[in-house]
């Protein structure tokens, strides 16, 4: 069996080199790295990492709690995670909640007690706005970064997209679009994205001088049943609206099945807009527009701003909040309204 001993050998570098690579606690130049994880992927060298946690009170491993396994979105994002965990030598172990707090809650003991260096957080609703279970993990130390969702009442570092600007912008397009009937269909309001886009909804139609309409806006939970029912609510409603904001993907494709049974076409009979682009979003006809999210980035500067924390390289105690760019991507979905086509 290779021991670190051997490894220097074939590299021709130290030991300490060699230590100061796998562990990721000195910088150490591309080139060198690179000459000795070549020299122990050829004698299949495998640290004892068990053993090196003990001394160096570290695992090289980070813990990730997602919301929705299922949902499209959140694969992008844990593998944004893993490429850049992987590239500083972390293990990335992810955790799925399926949006449910005490799962949540388990994770988090979980990962607390295998000692994981850091955690990355896709928080699920919780309607009663008790976050202690995530303040009493980062108050034991450990260093939590949260994408996508933001917490209520506690400050932590964060990666996500800039939601009330994404929804402002899509709106936006529908309105110059010719619709003033516009319905919402958000995530569940205890999140603060669902709020966030909701909030982007509001001020699309203020600055449009367009009255809001109470019965426009309905909650989901971020999941296709809630999107198919609550727009199939909307569709059957006495005052349908014209247009439809769906606040993620999945109810997206709830909204698209429940115009199916419905036998209203998509734009003719009612616009359709989903904050996330699908990844079969070019394949539904008509193609639909999207607010599309950098979930890859997220997961990825995510990940690095974990690291950089666990190795003391940001010098401030106080939190970082990265808000990221979206971008609008106009399809068939939202075609001009036939009245303001035929102007």
């Amino acid at each position: 069996m290779a021991t670190i001993k051997d490894v220097a050998r074939q590299a021709g570098v130290s030991v300490g080199t060699v230590s100061n690579i796998l562990s990721g606690s000195v910088p150490v130049g591309a080139k060198l790295s690179e000459r000795v994880y070549a020299a122990i992927r050829k004698l299949d060298y495998h640290p004892n990492y068990v053993a090196r946690s003990l001394k160096a009170k570290a695992t090289k491993m980070l813990g990730m709690i997602i919301s929705d396994i299922t949902n499209p979105f959140f694969p992008q994002v844990v593998r944004g995670a893993e490429d850049c965990s992987s590239k500083y030598g972390y293990l990335l172990v992810a955790f799925n909640t399926d949006d449910q707090v005490e799962r949540e809650k388990q994770a988090l003991s979980v990962f607390r007690s295998r000692r994981v260096d850091g955690i990355l957080l896709v928080v699920s609703p919780c309607p009663d706005g008790d976050v202690s279970h995530i303040r009493n993990t980062a108050e034991s130390g450990i260093p939590i970064v949260c994408l996508d969702r933001i917490p209520p009442g506690i400050a932590l570092d964060s990666v996500s997209s800039d939601n009330v600007k994404g929804s402002q912008v899509c709106v936006r397009h529908l309105i110059n679009q010719g619709h003033r009937r516009i319905g919402i269909i958000t995530g569940s309001l205890s999140l603060q994205t669902a709020r966030d886009r909701l909030e982007g909804y509001r001020a699309a139609l203020e600055e449009a001088s367009i009255e809001m309409d109470p019965e426009l806006i309905v909650s989901g939970d971020f999941r296709q049943r809630s999107g198919y029912l609550l727009g199939k609510s909307l569709l059957l409603g006495p005052q349908r609206p014209t247009a439809i904001f769906v606040c993620n993907g999945m109810m997206a494709t709830g909204v698209v099945q429940a115009l199916e049974e419905t036998c209203l076409r998509c734009s003719d009979d009612i616009a359709v807009a989903s904050y996330d682009d699908l990844p079969l979003a070019e394949v539904f006809r008509p193609h639909l527009t999207a607010v599309v999210q950098p979930a890859y980035q997220i997961g990825y500067q995510g990940a690095e701003l974990l690291i950089q924390r666990i190795q003391h390289r940001i010098p401030s105690r106080k939190h970082v909040a990265i808000r990221l760019e979206t971008e609008l991507r106009i399809r068939e979905s939202t075609a001009a309204r036939r009245e303001v086509r035929g102007a």
